[in-house]
């Protein structure tokens, strides 16, 4: 067993052009199973692939056994003759300073712990690799995942085998795979126990979702769904290429300060598939991650597209979008996603919300947006925090696709109790007496048709702040038609 997985691992190196001779080789070790092997096969494999290999272990901080696993990871290495690197972080502070997921933080220390180790080490004409032990059911995991957040193909593409100078070897193995060859090679490992429970989505995916798939539905599933990965990026390439190919025909650079994007309307014209990936390539081009740009707010582009007459549409980091003759004008506003305060009817315009942010909106007063962290003693204080008509606090984590500040569209519905009953906006405003005339004008703030809030008026009862809440959005109205005070 523990020569076959070699050899496939070995086989998937050579197929990817992952590891080459004289390149360094940075090996990203938590002491799990899945570093454990991975550092294990490397050290195997850099005897016939001569390459300069080392490892880095990244301590976030949080659990009571993280300098236990370090110092096993350390002695790992000197078992092997491995150099050895450790850093430390603090990754909940992290967390709350940049308004980000306990995840998310985590992943951003290690990896610029890998950058950072990288650069040190490499020498002369190396070329520098970063390794990190994904696996074939975490790619599985992640594939469903996305899916069940209603990604586009990329996503569906899952976790790739190479992503620019990062390199994922054991890809291609299965986690009873590496949990054989390990019990057969005599090597140990650390576990960690956050990875037992179900705290986390992708633990949830991991112990139930998975293990159903395999017994109940289709044995094997893990791999068939790394196959279709596989051919979903091979789908991915081509389009690309293709969408490349008509961003040249229907995009002009604007020069000058904001930089912006003049897209021709004629793009329309094309398969739905390739203008939304036109469209989706304009915002990363003016944006710094393409994971705050949804489905949402491309859907929203194209209808101003194909709009007849003036309107403005404000996305994230300031972009505002606005249609000119036959073209749409994208620019990034100078007021860092602060919309101007313009005349003309509110309901023209559509507000896409990143908080920390405000945003006036001509007619209604001006929405403060900030992103809490709940600690400590919060749940406590939290439930002494007497009520305000225009200070809302919502659980930041149920929000599911782009957050927007707009007026009502059909469909859309508030949650109304805690058995989660819902009522159309169109009836709730109905039964609240708000005047017809008022109905269209309202700003809302919604994830898709699910309203969050009706200013001035009530909050769904999903979004509602519970004890399990982590991340708090709060928002503010003050000023004009409402009055409103933080």
């Amino acid at each position: 067993m523990a020569g076959k997985v070699y050899d496939k691992v070995k086989n998937y190196i050579e197929k990817y052009r992952m590891i080459e001779a004289g390149d360094l080789v940075v090996a990203g070790v938590s002491g799990g199973a899945d570093s454990v092997c991975l550092l294990h096969l490397l050290h195997r494999l850099s005897a016939e692939i001569p390459c300069r290999l080392t490892a880095v272990h990244v301590d976030h901080g949080v659990r009571p056994e993280s300098a236990r696993d370090a110092a096993f990871t350390e002695r790992l290495c000197g078992e092997l003759g491995i150099p050895f690197s450790l850093k430390k972080a603090d990754m909940n502070g992290y967390a709350a300073a940049h308004g980000l997921t306990p995840e998310e933080a985590g992943r951003q220390i290690r990896y610029a712990a890998f950058e950072e180790v990288l650069a040190k080490q490499r020498a002369g004409a190396e070329k520098g690799k970063i390794a990190v032990a994904h696996n074939a059911d975490d790619r599985a995991e992640t594939m469903l995942f996305h899916m069940f957040r209603g990604s586009g193909l990329k996503g569906l593409c899952s976790i790739q085998p190479v992503r620019e100078h990062v390199i994922r070897p054991i890809l291609c193995l299965e986690r009873e795979e590496i949990e054989r060859y390990l019990a057969e090679a005599g090597l140990e490992y650390c576990v960690d126990a956050t990875n037992r429970g179900d705290a986390y989505t992708r633990n949830r995916i991991r112990h139930h979702i998975l293990p159903y798939a395999e017994q109940e539905i289709c044995s094997g599933a893990v791999a068939h769904m790394n196959d279709l990965a596989d051919i979903l990026s091979e789908t991915e390439e081509y389009l690309e290429a293709q969408t490349s190919r008509l961003y040249e025909v229907y995009v002009e650079e604007l020069p000058g300060e904001p930089p912006g994007l003049r897209v021709a309307c004629g793009l329309l014209s094309e398969a739905p598939a390739m203008y939304r990936r036109v469209l989706l390539s304009c915002m990363e081009r003016l944006t710094p991650h393409r994971k705050d740009i949804t489905g949402r707010h491309i859907a929203d582009l194209t209808a101003l597209m194909a709009k007849q007459g003036g309107r403005e549409l404000y996305l994230p980091y300031g972009i505002r979008a606005c249609k000119e003759y036959n073209a749409l004008i994208l620019r990034q506003n100078a007021s860092d996603g602060i919309p101007p305060d313009k005349g003309g009817a509110a309901g023209d315009r559509v507000y896409a919300v990143m908080p920390p942010a405000e945003i006036s909106v001509p007619g209604e007063g001006t929405f403060a947006f900030a992103l809490l962290q709940k600690s400590g003693d919060f749940w406590k204080d939290w439930q002494n925090i007497p009520q305000n008509r225009y200070t809302k606090w919502f659980d930041y984590d149920k929000i599911t696709t782009a957050l927007e500040l707009r007026t009502r569209r059909q469909g859309d519905y508030l949650t109304i109790d805690t058995a989660l009953h819902t009522k159309s906006v169109k009836q709730y405003m109905i039964d609240e007496k708000i005047p017809k005339a008022r109905r269209d004008d309202m700003h809302i703030l919604a994830d898709g048709a699910h309203i969050l809030w009706i200013p001035g008026y009530r909050i769904s009862q999903h979004y509602k702040v519970e004890e399990k809440t982590t991340r708090i959005l709060q928002v503010r109205l003050r000023g004009d038609y409402h009055g409103g005070t933080s």
